[in-house]
């Protein structure tokens, strides 16, 4: 009996029957014993490795769990890394522990050797796991910078000889191919919102968006401009001969196992076609709106106002302020096989199950208005308009909101009391927007904190006076503030994801009363902090006292 067959029996993973029943699979179809256990369900494939670690006599790393040291990761190129599908995980003594795919691979652990300068302990981790975990430890940016580097050669040699195909773009193996999936992969792993590709005179430079600021990370040659914008209208199905006008299309592509969407933008410059790449995260829709640093009173009203069977309920703020994810996870909330929810979207970013989603098309005459239209005699209880861009649009909402439906939708304005006002300038009469109108919710996104290297400080008079000047809690300010330092977990930068900043004004008879007089906007905002509304910037004092975010960056994104 081998050692496999033993450790198999004796962990109690398959019984004898079984054991001879794969033997016998093994001798007529000439594959080996896991390969027939697996195939036939006797044994799971992630249950097969670790066992066949210990037949072996080699270690096994659950890489999901492991605490990898990033430093002893870094030490290898991730070319390297990738083509043999193996990680450095930890140094014992003078020797490294190498997690791979493959721990016979003589000539992958000759080349680590070159490298780390030390022996190699080769131990076994699952294949899905390990491209997980390179992708999570070791940035692309050399390996891209290399590719483009190779592909600028190659590519000019191409031009010189006349032989440049569309083959380039398409074959999955060439090198542009690969430059665009790394580019895309690192930016996922980095939390980033957007991928800007900017052709300049000399070179393209890219650009990511992560926590609402803007990055560079790379520049790209100029020559290799062309190959890889036509293979990102490939993949997002935009023509690739029109080179003249704004494109857009969506991408779809798998990374670390999961499916992730892309929203593809094309734009003309004088240097060629500007790519934006919005990366949609569907994790977003999974949010639980509790989790969205509402402050307990804030929340309160809000939850006041989505739990009515109807009235209109308005997410405002700039782009990127986070309207989308409050809105979606309040359909969460409201959303029940008993009630008919109905979106109309442009573009539609996020699929959710349970509710009814249009994507509007102005070419086939489906405007917000008219969608909103003909949506009215679907029967909804619950209708999600993308954004309220014109008069009509605003006026068919306002008309559902009094007939019986909960509307819910987004507008641009800086600050809560500014929508009532802005409603009106479309051309809604106060009476109706006083009607309809019952709560909104004004937002921005602050970079939060990094928990792990904020630093404690005493703040300053001017500081202090700045609380003071907002503080409205019963809790004096606290003597104790925190500022961003910067570390390898927040890539230096000091903060480490987003957080919500709220302004929610319910409309109260009061308000009411002042929007039919058409009251100015400075007075509908007296009159909602009289009755307990929590301002954006004394919100934002609340989440800096707490040590969420610092004065510097609440200042930023607040006036």
């Amino acid at each position: 009996m081998t050692a496999l067959e033993q450790t198999l029996l004796s962990r109690g993973l398959v019984s004898h029957d079984q054991l001879a029943e794969a033997t016998r699979t093994q001798e007529l179809e000439g594959v080996t014993l896991g390969q027939a256990l697996v195939t036939s369900g006797a044994l799971r494939e992630e249950d097969l490795i670790p066992v066949l670690a210990e037949a072996a006599g080699l270690r096994f790393i659950d890489l999901d769990d492991f605490p990898v040291d990033q430093r002893v990761a870094g030490a290898v190129p991730g070319a390297v890394c990738r083509r043999h599908l193996l990680l450095p995980v930890s140094r014992e003594g003078d020797s490294v522990v190498v997690a791979m795919a493959e721990p016979g691979n003589i000539v992958a652990i000759d080349d680590l050797r070159s490298y780390l300068r030390a022996q190699v302990i080769p131990a076994v981790a699952e294949r899905g796991a390990l491209e997980r975990s390179i992708t999570r430890y070791i940035r692309s940016d050399s390996e891209i910078d290399s590719i483009g580097q190779s592909l600028d050669s190659s590519v000019r040699e191409e031009e010189r000889q006349g032989t440049v195909t569309i083959a380039d773009v398409i074959q999955e193996d060439s090198p542009v191919v690969r430059w665009v999936h790394l580019l895309i992969s690192q930016a996922i792993h980095d939390g980033c919102s957007d991928i800007h590709l900017e052709p300049e005179e000399l070179d393209v430079r890219v650009r990511y968006r992560i926590d609402g600021v803007l990055h560079e990370m790379q520049s790209a040659p100029k020559s290799i401009q062309s190959q890889v914008i036509s293979r990102i209208k490939i993949m997002a199905d935009i023509d690739i001969a029109e080179r003249r006008k704004p494109q857009d299309g969506r991408i779809s592509v798998n990374v670390e196992g999961n499916d992730v969407d892309l929203r593809v933008a094309t734009l003309p410059t004088v240097w060629g076609e500007k790519v934006v790449m919005r990366i949609l995260n569907t994790a977003a829709v999974q949010v639980d709106l509790r989790k969205l640093s509402f402050s307990e009173v804030s929340f309160e009203r809000y939850k006041e106002s989505y739990s009515k069977p109807y009235g209109m309920i308005l997410a405002t703020g700039p782009t990127g302020s986070g309207k989308s994810t409050t809105l979606y996870a309040t359909l969460r909330e409201i959303a029940r096989p008993e009630v008919n929810v109905i979106t109309i979207e442009d573009p539609v970013e996020y699929r959710m199950s349970g509710i009814n989603q249009i994507q509007v098309n102005p070419k086939a005459g489906l405007t917000f208005a008219a969608a909103l239209r003909s949506i009215l005699r679907a029967d909804p209880d619950v209708v999600l308009v993308g954004e309220i861009r014109d008069g009509e649009t605003a006026q068919i909402a306002v008309e559902a909101a009094l007939t019986g439906h909960l509307v819910l939708s987004t507008l641009h304005t800086n600050d809560a009391p500014s929508a009532v006002t802005r409603l009106t300038e479309m051309g809604i009469e106060p009476f109706l927007v006083a009607s309809a109108l019952d709560c909104v919710v004004a937002q921005r996104l602050a970079r939060r904190l990094c928990e792990r290297c904020r630093e404690p400080y005493a703040p300053s008079e001017v500081e202090t006076e700045m609380m003071l000047a907002d503080w409205i809690f019963r809790e004096p300010p606290p003597p104790q503030l925190y500022r961003p330092v910067g570390c390898s977990t927040c890539a230096k930068t000091g903060f480490k994801g987003r957080m919500a900043v709220h302004e929610v004004m319910t409309v109260s008879k009061e308000l009411e009363h002042l929007t039919a007089l058409r009251k100015s906007t400075r007075e509908l905002g007296e009159l909602a902090r009289e009755q307990g509304m929590i301002t954006l910037r004394q919100d934002g004092w609340a989440k800096v006292a707490q040590g969420q975010t610092s004065i510097e960056e609440l200042l930023r994104v607040v006036a």
